[in-house]
């Protein structure tokens, strides 16, 4: 859908369907600037919640603590300490996290496992979903609360680390570091929460985020009491209606929404006076092309573009980075009434740095409002699920007073001044630009303008890279520095610490192998005895079982554990045992993967491993004991995998014993008879154990042969 340009004669009306999806009432709307006034009003109403918590988020941390020096409330700190509390005490209540099944590139700058330790760790009642269905490319980019469909919260921030911050945005603080105990740089975003029929409306966008990454059908529960207002936070707006705008990909046979390109569209084309923008990222060359009309015009808007002063990394800089330096040249170029620029707000203390802008905030005259999670880039307008909520003042001055007042206060706090003083020096400079350099304080806090340029082998390269994947020719060292923050790379003394600290382990060994009765009990002799020992105690079935159990579920070498079992029991019952043993933990990991699902599968063996668990599932017995000859991964993975997966658990143990049988027969036989060759050489026992070895060379070469072939007939299946 190409957007439409609206004239500038009138302000700018939302149009369900166009640059909005619906529009709702709200009794109350407050704009919660910076994570500690977010995430101290989050708190506070999730300790309320009776019906329904959903949490729809690009990432979330377990470990997060909403108010770092402590709430003290009576309820656990830690974010997800504090919903499994809520559910195993509130017997009728609901908590449903969305999460975005991310890209390998993020896993080291995020929580490991968050599927075990918000999903199958945690109460039956605390739902934990993996979001992986945008398109190639893009992200579930959303971050929404909603609570008992009766309190809601929109923006940019994530529950996540390096997030937490006070608009001081101190160059020190202690409260502003991460679980870890790492601190981070300072962090401004704006987050939005309102109630009444609105905070409904997020509820159903929630439900819908749900059913399209799940499958899952969730319905709104009736007539439920409001959830309290938090009585610290004052409204900074009351009676008014809300609408929802949203960002959606292509896919599926989906047309795809894009109702936040149009609302950029329509918001700037209204502009009178003042556009102003706060955002992470601006490489758009649509918001380009719109700001341009504006620059045109003899009595256009001023424009001004808060971000952050340089990129995250080699490979952001290298292109939302270049991307930016080109857009902010073209402006800059047919400014000739300078009324756009660009600031990054600066605090003491910080050297050349400024603060990490992370919010997304358009602002159009004293008419519109757009907090949301939409970045002014292509992929949060195309690629990316987004959401921002639209404010029109539509001639109502108490809406302008307010709309006017957000923006006071963010200005207010990036130049250091109170807001009052920003409205007296707007009112008599009338314009965005002079008021700013009036109030510029050099040595203070203060919105330092913001020029970024490229260079001309940039400017040549990335377009390059634009074509391409760029994790295809980033060098793995750049990607890991690109991802990992700076903060948490470990420095040159922590290496050598570890060093030492691995280097002193191995001398412990060594010296308990010397002087401790450990060399006797790991004697060859001393194994044999107690291997005697295990053969003849009358529980030992038992405890094989066991030993295959726990070795599967701490990924011990399956292939050890056969070879161990032919050792200590001999050919026939070690045969017994390592078939039976293999049964019994194939079952058990096997049962925990259908417990996790298929979102589990997405996380632990990415979508070829799904697309392959499906076609297995559709050839049945014969294709599991095939696979059971490939070596994608350990033995847990793998069973785990199939349980999540397609697969079902009778073709699943049926094909997985008529897979592992030979393998584990001929082991078992391999190292008993290998053993006896040791214990009592002869001319039988080392024939007998040749003709083993040649059987098992044999297999493997035919194995190898039959994989080569159905790849190569892949292959040219593909390519025809």
């Amino acid at each position: 859908m190409q957007p439409t340009t609206t004239t500038t004669e009138q302000s700018m009306r939302l149009q369900p369907g166009s640059n909005c999806w619906r529009i709702a009432h709200a009794d109350r709307a407050s704009v919660l600037v910076d994570g500690e006034a977010y995430f101290t009003a989050l708190r506070r109403a999730l300790v309320e919640a009776r019906n329904t918590i959903y949490i729809i988020g690009w990432d979330i941390d377990s470990r997060l603590n909403l108010i770092p020096e402590g709430a003290n409330d009576g309820w656990p700190e830690p974010l997800g300490e504090l919903l499994h509390a809520l559910a195993s005490k509130r017997r009728k209540l609901n908590i449903y996290i969305l999460n975005w099944d991310y890209t390998v590139l993020f896993a080291l700058d995020r929580e490991w496992m968050p599927s075990y330790k918000l999903g199958w760790r945690t109460h039956r009642r605390l739902h934990f979903r993996m979001d992986s269905h945008p398109v190639f490319g893009g992200s579930h980019h959303q971050k929404i609360v909603v609570i008992d469909d009766a309190l809601a919260f929109v923006g940019g921030l994530d529950l996540t680390h390096s997030r937490w911050d006070t608009p001081d945005h101190a160059d020190h603080t202690l409260l502003r570091c991460n679980a870890d105990g790492s601190g981070y740089a300072p962090f401004h975003d704006v987050q939005i929460m309102f109630d009444g029929e609105a905070a409904r409306m997020l509820g159903d966008q929630a439900r819908e985020r749900w059913h399209i990454a799940t499958g899952q059908h969730l319905h709104a529960a009736r007539d439920l009491p409001p959830c309290p207002w938090p009585q610290h936070v004052e409204p900074d707006f009351a009676d008014l209606d809300l609408a929802l705008a949203r960002t959606e990909p292509t896919m599926d046979g989906n047309e795809g929404v894009q109702e936040i390109r149009q609302l950029y569209v329509d918001a700037i084309a209204s502009a009178k006076r003042h556009i102003y923008f706060e955002n992470q990222y601006f490489t758009s060359g649509l918001i380009t092309q719109e700001l341009t009309k504006r620059l045109e015009t003899d009595d256009g808007p001023d424009i001004v573009v808060v971000s952050r002063q340089s990129e995250s990394g080699w490979l952001e800089e290298m292109t939302m980075g270049v991307q930016r330096a080109r857009q902010h040249a073209k402006l800059k170029a047919l400014d000739k009434y300078s009324r756009y620029r660009m600031y990054c707000p600066q605090v003491p203390g910080l050297c050349d740095q400024c603060v990490n802008v992370h919010s997304k905030v358009m602002i159009i005259d004293d008419d519109v409002l757009s907090i949301g999670s939409a970045n002014l880039n292509n992929r949060s307008m195309v690629m990316d699920t987004e959401a921002n909520i639209v404010i029109t003042a539509n001639g109502d001055p108490q809406i302008q007073r307010a709309i006017a007042g957000i923006r006071e206060r963010l200005l207010g706090e990036h130049l250091g001044v109170p807001p009052e003083e920003i409205a007296a020096e707007l009112g008599k400079a009338l314009r965005l630009h002079t008021m700013i350099n009036m109030l510029h304080q050099p040595e203070g806090r203060t919105l330092a303008e913001l020029n970024p340029e490229v260079s001309a082998e940039s400017d040549a390269l990335v377009p390059a890279l634009s074509m391409l994947d760029p994790e295809k020719i980033v060098p793995a060292e750049d990607l890991i520095a690109q991802f990992v923050p700076r903060e948490t790379r470990r420095s040159l003394r922590e290496r050598l610490a570890i060093a030492a600290m691995i280097t002193v382990l191995f001398f412990g060994l060594a010296a308990m192998w010397r002087w401790t009765p450990l060399s006797h009990y790991l004697h060859p002799e001393a194994l044999s005895v107690l291997a005697q020992q295990i053969r003849d105690n009358p529980l030992s079935p038992l405890i094989m079982m066991a030993v295959y159990v726990l070795g599967a579920l701490f990924v011990f070498p399956h292939a050890v554990l056969v070879a161990a079992t032919g050792i200590v029991f001999g050919p026939w019952l070690g045969i017994f045992y390592a078939l039976s043993g293999t049964g019994l933990s194939a079952a058990v990991t096997y049962g925990m993967g259908r417990k996790l699902g298929r979102d589990t599968l997405r996380r632990l063996g990415g979508q070829r491993m799904n697309k392959l668990s499906a076609r297995l599932s559709r050839q049945g017995i014969i294709s599991v004991a095939l696979l059971r000859q490939i070596p994608l991964g350990p033995f847990v993975m793998v069973n785990i995998i199939c349980g999540a997966s397609h697969i079902r658990m009778r073709d699943f143990m049926l094909g997985t014993m008529l897979g592992m049988a030979p393998g584990s027969i001929i082991t078992v036989l391999f190292v008993h008879h290998f053993a006896e060759a040791i214990r009592r050489p002869g001319t039988m026992t080392f024939v007998v154990l040749g003709a083993i070895a040649a059987l098992l060379v044999g297999l493997a070469f035919l194995a190898r042969r039959y994989l080569r072939r159905s790849a190569a007939h892949r292959l040219e299946t593909a390519e025809a």
